[in-house]
This record gives C-alpha cells, structure tokens and sequence, in this order.
C-alpha cells in the first residue's frame, strides 16, 4: 500500500492527512527515548531547501504492516518469523535520516539544493534529520544500537499513521522465483553486504551478518527491512536501510520477469576482512546461485577497494561455473579519471558496470542552513559553508545497489 507525501511539516501530533504528513516533536522524542541517548531532536528539510545533513548515518523509508510496526524490520521490532507477505503500508517520498558524530563513521552529506542534490537519492525526498546527543558515559556502541532501534521505531511509528487511509497505489509483489525458466535465461543476485565489526556492519533479521554463509532470502523480505544498514564507511558507497527496501536491483528483475527473463532469485553474502574468507565466501555463493539454477547474475557490493576483491572474487568463481556475471563497481580512478580504476580487478570473468567515480571533484554552493553538525571535518570547513568536495562524500552518490543517477557517454 503506497502512500505518497506530498508536504512535510512539524506540529501537535504526529498524522497523515491528505498527503501532508505532520511530525509531533514530542511523539518523536518518545519514540527514540534509550538510556544511552540524552537528547534527540528532529527537523524537516524538503527538495530545493538551501539545506546540507551533514555526518549522515543512516536513511530509513516509513513503513509498517500494523499497529507497534506489526512485524516490520524482524529482530528488531518484528519477529524473525517468516516475512514478505501480507500488506504494507509505505509512505513514498519520505526519509528518515540519523546524522551526528560516530567512531569509524566516515563523514557523509546530503545537499538538498544544487548539483549535490541531483547525485544523491535523498536530495529528492522529505527527510526528517534526527540529531541526537549520547548520554554522558555511554558507550559508542550503545549509542550506535539505540540510535538504530529509535530510527526503525520512528519510521515504523511514522507509517502507522497512514493504516487506515486509502492508498494513492497498491503494487502487488510476486512470489517466490520459478524453478521452470519458461525458455527465458534465469537471472539472480548476488548482493554483499560490509561486515567489518563494530560501525561496519549489516544486519540480517535483527542479526550481524558477519558469521553467516551466503543465503538465499525470498527478496519480499527486504521489503519488509529484513536487512538494516549499521555501516557508516564510505559514504558514496554506502547502501542504507531505505536502498535496501527499495533495492533497485531487486525492482529492475521485477519488471522484466516473464518478459525477457526470470527473475531467479537474491544471495546475500558477507565481506571479509581476511583473503581466505573472501575466497570462501566467493566460492560458496557462486556454489548457491548453480543450485538455484541460476544462468546469470548480478553482483553489488558495499564499500571501497577492499569490497573490490569480494566482488571480483564471485564474478570469477561464477564464470568458472558458466554462468555469465555483470558486477556494479565504483572506481577510484583520481579526480582526473586517470589513475587504474579498481583496486582489485576480476581475473577471468569481464562484465563490470561503472557507477562513477569516487575521486572526481564537485563544487557545492552554500547553503543557508546545516544540520548534523556545525563542520564537515573531513574537508575541514563550516557545515554551511561552499566546497569542493570528492564525489566520495555525497551520500550514496556512486550507489553500487544502483541507485545513482550518473551516466556516462563518449568524448568528442
């Protein structure tokens, strides 16, 4: 059940009314309350806003299946029971966006206005910032998970409101992939998740991923926030919360499935630190997509030149079982474009897609107002103030979900 927000605003109570959703900040509060949280405070900024969220951590889409969430985001305010079934009620055009300070957190910005606003998918969306002051004594890591909880609660809260209004559209998911390709080649993913402890991590049903095998998960799952992001590295390559509900892969397969292919199904698998868990993990996916029967697959990763290796490692292990593999890499090439573009290149298997370069610089005006913070310190200049800033930077701007809006096109 999509319900589209048209307005944002702040008021008395928190409702959804006539696309206008109103945020109480009090409700909010509430919400959000965790011993290792001393303050938490919520703004609205809008598409066009001369606004910058600075020190961005995560985005989440408002979504529920009933009262209290009703079985949303499972392990953490749902069940681990089976999930991707039933309604759910989502409130398109909306995000909700922690920013502040965390350790390990690389810093990431969102530019509501301007050419910064066009690079990232949360310069067009209506972001409710939750900003937030750790309890004295508190460790970072109770910080990190009270902050996590509070923005999947919020989110949940936030969509509620919409339970009872008829819906502006319904889309109706399909089940479970065919075995029986109907004569189209089968087409699955492979998506890796960043799992490299504390502030680097994805969780699955409420639980690290790091230790996990690759799975097979009915991709109806992600729908219902089966997988959450608690990495904060990388920010132009970061996948978020709100991209894995609205995994663009994920939606491309739909809308070709029993037209020029079948859409066979998603593997989430891990990234190691080490060489030999990158190898076996590489090993053991490619081994899961030849059972599911899959002809071809599609490989995203998560973060910089170490996810490089990860992905590299499943596109060779895959076509050494012939079945065909196209990776989505961003490059490091340098701000000219000049430098060698992957850290670590496949081997053997050839099918890569670019989602832009890490290095290239963009000018950012200034804005009139920023929240998250009164810096950007990796650039070390005043959150506010105009820059010139590594596409690195803007958040989920080289998005290796493929959520980005670059293209490219040939010289003169």
């Amino acid at each position: 059940m999509l319900h589209h927000v048209n307005a944002v605003a702040l008021g008395a109570e928190t409702r959804y009314q006539g696309g206008v959703l109103t945020v109480s900040q009090k409700d909010a509060r509430a919400t959000l309350t965790a011993p290792a949280l001393a303050d938490v405070r919520v703004s609205w900024v809008s598409p066009g806003d001369s606004a910058r969220i600075v020190k961005v951590l995560d985005a989440v889409e408002p979504r529920s299946k009933g009262p209290r969430g009703a079985g949303i985001f499972p392990g953490f305010l749902g069940s681990t029971g089976l999930q991707g079934r039933g309604e759910t009620h989502v409130l398109q055009g909306v995000a909700v966006i922690a920013a502040g300070y965390l350790p390990r957190a690389q810093e990431g910005l969102i530019d509501m206005s301007g050419p910064g606003a066009a690079l990232s998918p949360f310069g067009l969306t209506h972001n409710l910032v939750v900003e937030f002051t750790p309890a004295q004594g508190a460790a970072w890591e109770e910080v990190d998970a009270a902050l996590r909880r509070g923005l999947l609660a919020l989110a949940a809260r936030l969509a509620e409101t919409a339970l009872e209004a008829a819906p502006d559209e319904v889309r109706v998911l399909p089940a479970r992939a065919r075995l029986d390709g109907g004569g189209l080649p089968r087409i699955g993913i492979i998506t890796n998740l960043q799992t490299q402890g504390a502030f680097k991590d994805v969780f699955v049903h409420g639980t690290s991923f790091a230790a996990s095998l690759p799975t097979l998960l009915d991709p109806n799952e992600l729908d219902d926030g089966a997988v959450v992001s608690g990495q904060y590295g990388h920010p132009a390559l970061k996948n978020p919360t709100y991209l894995h509900q609205n995994h663009p892969v994920v939606a491309e397969l739909r809308r070709r499935d029993g037209q020029d292919l079948r859409f066979a199904g998603l593997v989430l698998a891990s990234e190691p630190v080490d060489q030999e868990g990158k190898e076996s993990v590489s090993t053991d996916a490619a081994r899961l997509c030849r059972e599911a029967g899959m002809d071809g697959v599609i490989i995203t990763k998560e973060g910089g030149g170490n996810a490089d290796a990860d992905i590299s490692l499943k596109m060779d292990a895959l076509h050494d079982l012939g079945i065909e593999t196209v990776g989505l890499f961003a490059e490091m090439a340098g701000p000219e474009g000049t430098a060698p573009s992957l850290v670590v290149p496949p081997d053997r298997a050839t099918g890569m897609v670019s989602t832009g370069n890490y290095d290239e610089i963009v000018r950012l005006p200034a804005v009139a107002r920023a929240l998250g913070g009164a810096t950007v310190d990796v650039l070390g200049a005043p959150a506010t103030a105009a820059l010139d800033a590594p596409t690195a930077v803007l958040y989920c701007s080289l998005s290796p979900l493929g959520a980005g809006r670059l293209t490219c096109r040939e010289t003169a």
